[in-house]
């Protein structure tokens, strides 16, 4: 949690200089959107084997939805620290549409990384009580937080 906080506040607080790279940056959304893409799979794989009483399988499930969200932070923080905002060009309905769901998107990725974690711990701790009532909030929310990730993409991919 502590290096999370770290990255995130390194993120923030960094200068609006964005350094020359050797690479195309517009790549890293697409990324992130497989990222997540493979995040919400290995969700809702997990909640299948888990209702199946498949622990092994639903562990490695989880673990491998913890190894996308990592990947995507990672390249997600590359981005915004190396490259402009992209401004959404929508308008109308779908411009509230966007925001709704940008907004909601951020807030519940700040609140769903520490449940997440707690439940991960919980769960390899074999505190499997505590681990189903923090699961029980963190599945849904982890693939809310996917999924509108992936929406947000393909709504602002026209304007990169």
């Amino acid at each position: 949690m502590f290096i999370v906080a770290v990255v995130m506040a390194l993120y923030f607080l960094r200068g609006d200089a964005a350094p020359e790279v050797g690479f195309d940056l517009t790549i890293l959304p697409l990324a992130n959107a497989i990222f997540n893409s493979f995040t919400t799979v290995f969700l809702a794989a997990a909640y299948i084997a888990i209702r199946r009483k498949q622990r092994e399988t639903h562990k490695r499930f989880i673990l491998a939805a913890f190894a996308t969200t990592a990947l995507f932070l990672i390249t997600y923080l590359v981005y915004h620290s190396l490259a402009p905002s992209t401004p959404y060009g929508g308008e109308g309905f779908l411009r509230y549409v966007y925001y709704f769901v940008l907004i909601t998107h951020v807030v519940l990725a700040a609140v769903i990384v520490p449940l997440a974690l707690f439940a991960l711990f919980t769960g390899l701790n074999l505190e499997i009580p505590r681990h189903r009532r923090i699961a029980r909030w963190a599945m849904p929310l982890w693939l809310y937080v996917s999924i509108t990730g992936v929406l947000v993409y393909v709504m602002i991919s026209p304007y990169y």
